[in-house]
Order: C-alpha cells, then structure tokens, then sequence
C-alpha cells in the first residue's frame, strides 16, 4: 500500500479533531443541533487552517443519519459514503480550473435536482476567488435563493477578491492562524500513535515554521521525519532539514552590527553559506529575531508575547540593553525590505553582504533612523576615547593621508591679551553645560572647540558637516545654546559659530581656549 502523508492521514473527521478554530466549530454544531442551518458560508483564512475540512465535516454532518452533539456519527451508510467520495451529496468543485461562466451553469442546473438520500445536496467551493466576473454573476441569483435542500460553502484565502454582492449572501467564519502551542500539541500526539521519538524543542521550532498552518507544520515534520528515517529527531537534526540556523547565530550577528564590524558580518555570513542555510529563510528568521529584541525592549512583560525558552528569554533581554530601541527599529526595517527583494534576488549572498554594509554604516543612508545610528557610533567612540576620522586611522604619525593634498603651512595664531571673564566662565563650567543638553546637541558640542574671536567673543568651533549645520542653519537651536550660557556666566554671551574640517585647520586658525585658561589658573595657584 502507497505511503499517506500525515496531513492527509490524519485530516479531522469530526468536530471535536479540528484544532485552533473552536469559535467555528461550536458555531456550526449549535446551528446543525437547532436545524438552524444557513444556505451560504463562505470560509476565509490562511493556508491549512482547516477550510476545507471543516467543510466536509459540516457536509458529513448535515446528512448524518444519528449525529452525535453536532458531529457526523461516522458510522451510518451516508457517512462513509460522503468520507469515501461515493455520495452524490457532496460535490466539491476547484475553482481555479474551474472558473468560467460554463462551469457554474452546470452547477445552477444541478440544483434543481434533489438529493436521492439524504437531506441536502452540499457544494464546497474551493478558492472561489478564481472565478470570474461572468462566473460570479451567473452564480448570484441561485445563491441567494436556492432549493431548501442545497447548502454553499465557498472557501477562500483571498476574500478581498470576492464581490460584494456575493459577501452578502453568505454567512461569513474567519479561520485564525493557529498557534505555535496548538500545532505542537497535535503533532506531539500525532508522533506517540505513530510511535516516533522526537524532543519537544524540535516540535516547537517546527510549529513555528508552520506560520500557524497545521497542514505546513505537518508536511514539515513529515519531511523531517522521512530525512531520519528511524532516528530520534533532534533539534540540531531538524535545523539540519530545514536549512535554518540555531538562534546563537543572531545574537553574534546582532552584536557585530552594533560594532559596525563589516568583517565580523561577512564571516558571519560566509559561515551560513557553508553550512548550507537557506538565506531567504536566514534574513526572514532575523527579522524576527530582532522584532524579539524590540518587544524584549520596550515591555518588561513579554513572556505571553514572545515563545522562546526561559534560557532564550533571559538571553534576548541581556542582548536587548545593547541597542536602543531606535537603532533596533532601523535594523527592522533593513532586514523586513530586504525580505521583501531577496525573494526575487538572482544574487541572494551579495544583497545580503550590501546590506550588512548599510547597516554597519548608517553614514550612506540619508533617513532619520539611519542619521541616529550615527550620532549612537560616534558617542561610544567618544566615550571610549577611540574616536578619529576615518581617513586618518591608516595614516602613518606625521603624514598625510593618500589621496589628499599636502595642506600648506599656515602661520600659528596669536595668544589673546585678555579673556573676558563671562566666556572664562563658560570654558571653565563647559562640561557641565554640555551635560545640560539633550541629543543631539550635546553629541555636537562635545566635540566643539572653544575659541575667541577678534571683539573678545566667544567662537564655538564646530567640525564641518552635520555638527555646524544643527547651529548654523537652525537659528532655533543657536538661540538655545545662547540661553544655556547666560546662565552659567550670569549675563548674556554674543556667540559666533565656526566650521573646520580637521582638527589641523582648527590648530592653525583658532586659539584653543580650554588650554590657555587651564595655563593662566595653574600659574595663579
């Protein structure tokens, strides 16, 4: 005999078998056990969540001569003949190659005929959305008013493309996604009738990439199962089959991000290449990964929210404080675009590395998210002390980078007179009032020089770029530094604003003020 799959071995044959959608079965029992019994149900939801079956337990159970609390009996002579395809009762139809205009003509002029046992003749539909205009139309007026004997049920994973017209005839029953712990809990039945030993950790990764439909998880496990043919299935087995990758893998991943290790990413990716991981799959389990991190982020309880392990859990909230949560968002978006384009992508691999780049370096992206990154990289740098700019780290002391033309010597400025003691103030007081501000400002200060100008003003000196364009161009944002410093100094400060593009230009064009007032109050002491 011909081996059957699982999802076809063991389809619910009664009510009581269909998993997840207990708000549609119960539904339909009541309405059989009052004969309260519609003329037109349309089915909608995801793939195998049990339309159809659910279909053909209610078309059972309509004709069953001694039902049990709503349920086909199962036993009597209508039963079997409906389960083994022999009843003229029920006619199921595929509307996908079956959808013109002829095709439902024959339907309307069969229905006309009644059933020669039982008590009514049931037509499932299966993707009913397949039909066309002219189909739809020539269906309308029989399903609106047919013979008291004849039942519709229309199933659809696409009711959007249904008519209104034809919506509203029917009695309409959403099938949900089915949850992880549901489909788990059947398949882990399942493998003790069938005698398989499998670990509990393995049924629940299957079960989540099931995506909430028991035939998908079914047809996995089943693929699984027929890999170790008379195995244990383990976890690292399954991972195996499934071209997936354990979930250590993201936190490494995620980590490298964070640092902006280009390399680190790349390896990281050669490493699942090797291992013969399915990328699509790859991008689409980081996504998810870091939508953990996100809930992990915002909300302390999220153990209802978020199915990993307790040993898992605990990890993802350690991982979690690493990032803030609009650099984890960034990172959402990255990877849900790029799992959108990967689909279709010739070069899985090399979109997949340009996307690392882009996120290890927010600088070649122009949008909000990717400009706060940024600002996050270069306040770790600065406050690890390992901040330079980028085309300075491979310069040898003492040469100038390749590439750029030797700056000309330019003539040392001259040390001031005199400094006004309310700017004497402020360059003694600047710490704290840079710790007075919010972000990004106080990312910007930070790396300001203090100068004096030639009327004895204050020259804020700011690197060329972002920095001197949040002052310079943002009057608003002037106006607040000025405020801030009148009240350190006690009076209000004429504040001039500088751009440079190094820290050499600064050297040779600006007196650094924080060096000269340190010099003056070591020599007072």
């Amino acid at each position: 005999m011909s081996y059957t799959a699982l999802y076809r071995k063991f389809r619910p044959d009664k009510f009581e078998d269909v998993k997840g959608q207990e708000h549609i079965v119960t539904t339909l029992k009541n309405q059989i056990k009052a004969n309260r019994i519609g003329h037109a149900y349309l089915f909608t939801g995801t793939r195998g969540t049990g339309k159809t079956s659910v279909a053909k337990i209610f078309a059972r159970a309509v004709n069953c001569e001694h039902p049990v609390d709503g349920s086909p009996c199962g036993e009597c002579s209508l039963c079997r003949a409906i389960a083994g395809g022999a009843s003229m009762n029920v006619i199921e139809i595929d509307a996908a190659s079956n959808n013109g205009v002829d095709n439902i003509r024959e339907i309307v002029d069969e229905v006309s005929f009644s059933p020669a046992t039982g008590k009514y003749k049931v037509y499932i539909i299966d993707e009913v959305h397949m039909l066309s205009i002219g189909a739809f139309n020539a269906l309308l007026k029989t399903l609106e008013e047919p013979p008291s004997y004849v039942i519709f049920i229309l199933a659809t994973t696409e009711v959007h493309k249904i008519p209104i017209t034809i919506l509203s005839r029917c009695q309409r029953y959403d099938f949900r996604r089915i949850t992880i712990d549901t489909i788990a809990d059947r398949m882990k039945a399942l493998m003790e009738e069938e005698q398989i030993r499998i670990e509990d950790r393995a049924l629940r990764y299957i079960a989540k990439m099931a995506d909430g439909s028991m035939r998908d998880g079914l047809s996995l496990l089943d693929q699984c199962i027929a890999f170790h043919l008379g195995q244990e299935l383990t976890y690292e087995k399954v991972l195996d089959v499934l071209g997936a990758v354990d979930t250590e893998v993201f936190g490494r991943l995620f980590r490298c991000m964070l640092q902006g290790d280009v390399q680190g990413c790349v390896s990281l990716l050669e490493e699942i290449v090797m291992q013969g991981r399915e990328l699509t799959q790859f991008i689409g389990d980081m996504a998810w990964y870091l939508r953990n991190l996100m809930l992990a982020k915002s909300t302390d309880n999220i153990e209802d929210v978020i199915d990993v392990s307790a040993e898992n859990l605990l990890r993802l909230k350690e991982e979690a404080e690493l990032a803030d949560l609009d650099t984890i968002m960034r990172y959402i978006r990255i990877f849900s675009e790029l799992s959108g384009q990967i689909r279709y992508a010739a070069q899985k691999r090399i979109l997949i590395e340009m996307t690392l780049i882009k996120v290890c370096r927010p600088a070649m992206e122009t949008t909000q998210d990717a400009l706060l990154d940024r600002v996050r990289q270069i306040e770790d740098k600065l406050e690890n002390g390992v901040f330079q700019p980028p085309e300075r780290e491979a310069a040898a002391p003492g040469t100038m980078p390749a590439g750029r033309p030797a700056r000309p010597e330019l003539p040392r400025p001259e040390l001031p007179r005199a400094i006004p003691d309310d700017v004497k103030r402020i360059v003694g007081k600047w710490p704290s009032i840079v710790g007075n501000t919010d972000n990004p400002m106080k990312m910007y200060l930070k790396s300001a020089k203090l100068s004096l100008g030639g009327d004895n003003r204050l020259v804020i000196v700011l690197e060329d770029g972002p920095a001197s364009d949040y002052f310079i161009r943002h009057e608003d944002n002037k106006e607040q530094l000025e405020l801030l410093l009148a009240e350190f100094a006690g009076g209000k400060v004429e504040v001039d604003f500088q751009a440079v593009e190094s820290g050499e230009e600064f050297e040779a064009s600006y007196v650094d003020l924080s060096k000269v007032i340190h010099m003056e109050i070591e020599e007072e002491e």
